[in-house]
């Protein structure tokens, strides 16, 4: 009887060692992410200095960041021509410091309205790539920005547009 019970108790401490490991393991992680500043969502607006863009004035971002580590932004311009919302990654660098990286289609417009009857229209053209340095300010509720923006073409060439843009973004709250 006695050797049943000590064996019921390094049962039951293996089972709550194990359970306690697998909590340290899954915290750890997701540590990076956890309860991080940057998660949530942001209104950005954004100036290109160099590029195809900087001649817009009005230019927006709307990001997400998620606890993850995964992100997607979208812009006020992502339907002139067409194009889809990026998706991308983040990731912590320093104290308030931060590294974003996302990727979005873009479109290449029609020869012609001809074209568009024909069953043709905006096909693809390439992508994008944006690599973003973010410094986040202490109470956490904005963040200013460097971008540096690369185009490519559907084989992933470079091509002509790209540039670098300076953000400033505000926490979406209620």
């Amino acid at each position: 009887m006695e050797t049943k019970r000590q064996i019921t108790i390094v049962l039951l401490l293996f089972v709550i060692i194990t359970l306690i490991g697998c909590s340290v393991s899954v915290h750890s992680t997701n540590g990076d992410y956890k309860n991080d500043k940057l998660v949530g969502a942001w209104k950005g607006n954004v100036q290109f200095k160099t590029g195809a863009f900087a001649s817009i004035e009005d230019l927006e971002f709307m990001y997400v960041f998620n606890e993850g580590g995964t992100m997607t932004e979208s812009s006020n311009y992502d339907e002139v021509p067409p194009v889809t919302p990026a998706y991308g990654v983040w990731k912590k660098i320093g104290q308030g410091k931060y590294e974003a990286k996302y990727e979005y289609f873009w479109t290449k417009a029609p020869a012609s309205f001809k074209e568009i009857a024909n069953g043709g229209g905006w096909l693809p053209g390439g992508y994008g790539v944006l690599e973003e340095k973010i410094i986040l300010s202490v109470d956490g509720n904005t963040f200013r920005s460097i971008i540096k923006y690369n185009v490519f073409d559907k084989t992933g060439n470079p091509v002509e547009g790209g540039g670098e843009a300076e953000v400033t973004a505000t926490r979406i709250n209620f």
